[in-house]
């Protein structure tokens, strides 16, 4: 065998070395030019009337966004509750049960095609759906939307993360005598749990920032959340309205939103870090 000179080797693996670290540093640099950009826009606009007033007509000061955070919060916990226990049970029969049947791989694709699609597709189809159905726009039907886009996520993570637990520990159960329902539930739940949760952040975090589904459901409102079967106020459509508006103190209102929603899905996913991440001896 011939030796081969290890210099060419050490300058390509050189080559690919920087190159991956200036992509990874340019990644980090655009985030910290968003977040620097939302906190210097932003922070201006959030001050303690932003979170307890109504909003007001333009050029009017004292405004706030009070009836839009409530409804964002209200339309993501409703989907949450949607989405997530079906899409555990869905992660759970693909990969615990399910595995290489005919059903499972058909359920997989479906996940997968529901992932790629656009949300502005999930907004015209529940749109045909409910709002017709029930005859105006509404917050159900927004929930609803946004459940449909996070179901896939919820769905194929859970999957993904059961499947990487080692087929030891589910053996070493089930010859102790566990059910198979026990083992999933106690041992491997508890092996996955930190990935299923990062799945169902993930999907929170989707949606959390949605803005073309919400048009065609929920559409937005200027009043107090009265009924899951009326429009209902919410931080993306409301971002959308007031930045394209001509009016300063809106647009302030809009970035003060923007930052909102961003240190949001950053606390979330802090919060499930550190809370939900592995314990290091």
């Amino acid at each position: 065998m011939i030796p081969r000179p290890a210099t060419g080797r050490r300058i390509v693996n050189l080559l690919v070395s920087v190159a991956a670290s200036l992509a990874a540093l340019s990644g980090i640099f655009i985030l910290l030019w968003i977040t620097l950009m939302l906190a210097y826009k932003g922070l201006p606009a959030l001050n303690l009337g932003f979170f307890l007033n109504m909003p007001t007509p333009p050029m009017v000061p004292g405004g706030g966004l009070a009836n839009a955070i409530l409804g964002t919060l209200l339309l993501t916990v409703l989907a949450t509750f949607m989405a997530v226990p079906i899409g555990l049970l869905s992660g759970i029969c693909l990969g615990e049960f399910g595995q290489q049947s005919r059903l499972a791989d058909f359920c997989r694709f479906t996940a997968n095609v529901l992932t790629g699609m656009p949300s502005i597709i999930v907004g015209i189809f529940v749109y045909g759906l409910l709002v017709l159905t029930i005859g105006n726009f509404s917050g159900l039907a927004g929930a609803v939307a946004l459940a449909i886009i996070m179901l896939p996520v919820v769905a194929r993570t859970t999957e993904d993360m059961l499947r990487l637990v080692p087929d030891p520990l589910r053996e070493a159960a089930l010859a102790m005598g566990a059910p198979r329902w026990r083992v999933t539930l106690s041992i491997v739940f508890r092996a996955a749990r930190t990935g299923i949760m990062t799945g169902i952040l993930l999907g929170v975090a989707r949606v959390s920032g949605e803005t073309a589904p919400l048009l065609f459901t929920a559409l937005n409102s200027p009043y107090m959340i009265s009924s899951l079967f009326h429009p209902m106020p919410n931080l993306t459509v409301t971002i959308y309205n007031y930045a394209m508006s001509p009016y300063a103190d809106w647009q302030q209102l809009a970035w003060g939103a923007s930052l909102l929603i961003t240190a949001a899905v950053l606390a979330l996913n802090l919060l499930a870090r550190f809370v939900f991440g592995e314990k290091k001896p």
